[in-house]
């Protein structure tokens, strides 16, 4: 069972949220906040999988609220924002979210995200991937620091790179010839190895480190 936190100020958004998950398998809405100091203090006592937190709250902020919660629980954070803007999508990956979706979004997408991010995989579609791509694109190159990956082997830094220019599962698998299942597997090992929570976080690393230059 997936416990699911819903954090908005809004209590019809939270009212409709939990209508859409309360109805499908294996989900269950364990409880609400209205603010970020209340979301943390929620998931801090029920303990919650996966975290949907709102951006514009009165009081404590959903981006500050994520970073907090990121911290000081083991839940996994999707932002969930009314405004597609650059700003939020780049704070909330900063801040430690694990997924960043509209809320305009079909219910469909809702759960499949929230199924995702329950896994570990981390909420980041092709756009995203994009966004992140063309923001490294505005900074200086930086070279590669080579010690950061001594750890992975010739086949886990091949998935990372794929994973930072936005290829799916299917698509590494298809590039290496490997099955879907193992690619899986590389992925869980470089977050491990590296220390990271999720897919979006291997994204910002592969650039952030060098492994990955934008337009190469």
């Amino acid at each position: 069972m997936i416990r699911v936190l819903l954090v908005d100020d809004q209590p019809l958004v939270r009212a409709g949220f939990a209508m859409i998950l309360s109805v499908e398998p294996g989900l269950e809405v364990v409880g609400e906040a209205s603010d970020g100091d209340a979301a943390l203090a929620a998931a801090e006592r029920l303990d919650p999988d996966v975290v949907l937190m709102d951006v514009q709250m009165p009081g404590t902020d959903g981006i500050t609220a994520t970073r907090a919660v990121v911290e000081r629980t083991r839940a996994a954070v999707i932002v969930l924002t009314t405004f597609d803007r650059d700003d939020y999508l780049f704070a909330a990956l900063e801040a430690g979210a694990s997924g960043f979706l509209l809320k305009n979004a079909e219910p469909e997408e809702l759960v499949a995200a929230v199924r995702v991010v329950a896994e570990g995989q981390g909420l980041l579609d092709p756009a995203v991937t994009r966004r992140v791509i063309e923001r490294f694109a505005t900074r200086p190159a930086r070279a590669a620091r080579s010690d950061l990956h001594d750890a992975l082997t010739a086949r886990e830094r091949e998935v990372l790179v794929l994973v930072a220019r936005g290829l799916s599962n299917a698509e590494i698998a298809a590039a290496l010839f490997l099955g879907e299942a193992t690619v899986k597997t590389h992925l869980s090992r470089v977050l491990l190895k590296l220390g990271l929570r999720d897919r979006v976080q291997a994204v910002v690393h592969a650039y952030e480190s060098g492994l990955v230059q934008p337009g190469a």
